[in-house]
């Protein structure tokens, strides 16, 4: 069994307090996580700006040079872990085990972790729009134009909260290091795994552990984050997001609320687009933010509802050791029947019907011994007034919502990402112009396929630096 330290800027430190992570079927114990508290995070802001001096040691290319070599070590190589060792097949495993989640999903998220660092000179020159990353370093210079700019570190480190549930949200965090941003985090409690296996494969590629803590504990822990690091990240639930909004210290990734539209001039021949609307509500079991929890249409509603519907109605949970599960577990005790018991309490709001239960051939909710599954569930809405037309769970659920084009952009809500099919050129006018979507799409493109040279939810360019007005006075004559 592994015993993994809290790491403190590249100290290990063994704790007195420590709490087990457990096997989600079996109840097997596979690591003791050391954990750290409020105070000993407070104590080491002290030190977080010896973070980014450590990295600012390097130039900025020289650092996306060991980001690429950290991608090899991370997808292929055997890593130190705690007091163990850990092969990539051993990694997936042990996510798999933790969070619920497929194993094949595991490895496919590790892949586009490793994308991310591979390609992150090409991720920095589109986040920057082309802004030479010395400027970053030194804190002024001339940019593309002739013009002198400057641009100065919010904070010396980036706080992370991180979340259990879906692997593929840490490329949001993976470019603050080559922009010599220090990195301070609290790793999910079941997913600890790419945190730990990321810092070593940074380490192995070269750059300084004095720029990496992670501090593996209860809430208390990201509450001194949220307190004392200049910019904050942090992964959590609606209310969550509320909590935090119009915080610039703060940048809060929660619910997606995405949706696939489909416009008046397409909508007629919805039976074309009928796999990329299945994709954007199934794939990675449902469970990422940029997964359809909506389509809406004019028309055909009851259609499209009832031919999504046989397509995951049928599905049902496999081992998560099978190529073929496409179904998370819920590792959370009780959180599976919550969420179902607050979907039926919705139905009996008129207006709504759940479409998958007629090709389901059985219940929704399958309870097991030490974790839950929810089957894919579809519900049909007459109307964007009903309480589910505009509503997020953590598996393969989404309504199909009867809605005039005309009113669309008004009542769609807060969206993510929002896949519109559609030739209308005053309707995709009305989408560019929506302030309520940040990830627009236009066409034939599943929800779930993002660009990485494109912002996701604010540029983090923005949001680790600030530009300010410069001027660099030449020397006195002699």
């Amino acid at each position: 069994m592994l015993e993994i330290p809290v790491i403190r800027f590249g100290k290990t430190y063994d704790s007195m307090s420590k709490e087990p992570v457990v096997h989600f079927e079996t109840g097997e114990t596979l690591a003791q996580m050391h954990q750290a508290n409020g105070g000993l995070v407070k104590m080491d802001l002290r030190k977080a700006k010896n973070a980014r001096e450590a990295l600012r040691s390097f130039a900025p290319e020289a650092l996306i040079e060991m980001c690429k070599k950290a991608a090899d070590l991370y997808l292929e190589g055997t890593l130190p872990l705690g007091d163990g060792k850990q092969s990539p097949a051993e990694f997936v495993r042990i996510q798999s085990a933790t969070t619920g989640l497929p194993e094949h999903m595991c490895a496919s998220n590790m892949r586009k972790n490793a994308f991310v660092l591979k390609n992150m000179d090409k991720v920095l020159d589109a986040l920057t729009r082309g802004l030479p990353l010395d400027i970053l370093t030194k804190g002024y210079g001339i940019e593309g134009r002739g013009v002198t700019v400057s641009y100065q570190a919010n904070s010396p480190v980036l706080g992370l909260v991180l979340p259990s549930n879906s692997p593929g949200v840490h490329t949001l965090w993976l470019p603050a290091i080559p922009l010599q941003v220090g990195l301070m985090m609290k790793p999910g409690s079941s997913e600890p795994w790419t945190p730990y296996r990321m810092y070593e494969a940074f380490a192995q590629a070269g750059i300084p552990r004095e720029a990496f803590a992670i501090y593996p504990g209860p809430h208390d822990v990201g509450g001194a984050l949220l307190e004392g690091c200049g910019r904050v990240m942090i992964f959590g639930s609606q209310q969550t997001i509320q909590q935090h909004a119009g915080n610039p210290r703060v940048s809060v990734h929660g619910p997606g609320f995405s949706k696939l539209i489909l416009g008046d001039d397409v909508v007629d021949d919805w039976e074309k687009y009928l796999d990329i609307m299945v994709d954007s509500v199934f794939l990675n079991s449902g469970r990422s933010c940029i997964n359809a929890s909506g389509i809406w249409v004019s028309r055909h509603s009851r259609e499209i509802a009832d031919a999504i519907a046989k397509r995951l109605g049928p599905v049902a949970p496999l081992s998560p050791t099978d190529p073929k599960a496409t179904l998370a577990a819920f590792c959370i005790p009780g959180a599976a029947k919550a969420i179902n018991e607050q979907i039926e309490n919705h139905l009996q709001t008129p207006g709504a019907t759940e479409v998958t239960a007629s090709y389901r051939g059985g219940p929704r909710h399958i309870p097991q011994e030490r974790c839950d599954y929810l089957r894919p569930t579809i519900v049909h809405c007459e109307s964007a007034d009903h309480p589910l037309a505009n509503t997020e769970y953590m598996f393969p659920f989404a309504s199909v919502v009867e809605c005039p084009q005309s009113e669309m952009v008004g009542r769609i809500g807060s969206t993510l990402v929002c896949t519109a099919i559609t030739h209308d050129e005053k309707f995709k006018r009305q989408l560019l112009d929506a302030t309520n979507i940040d990830r627009l799409n236009i066409g034939e493109v599943k929800t779930l396929s993002l660009n990485w040279l494109q912002p996701h939810e604010g540029n983090i360019i923005d949001f680790l630096f600030r530009e300010r007005a410069f001027q660099d006075a030449p020397p006195p004559a002699h």
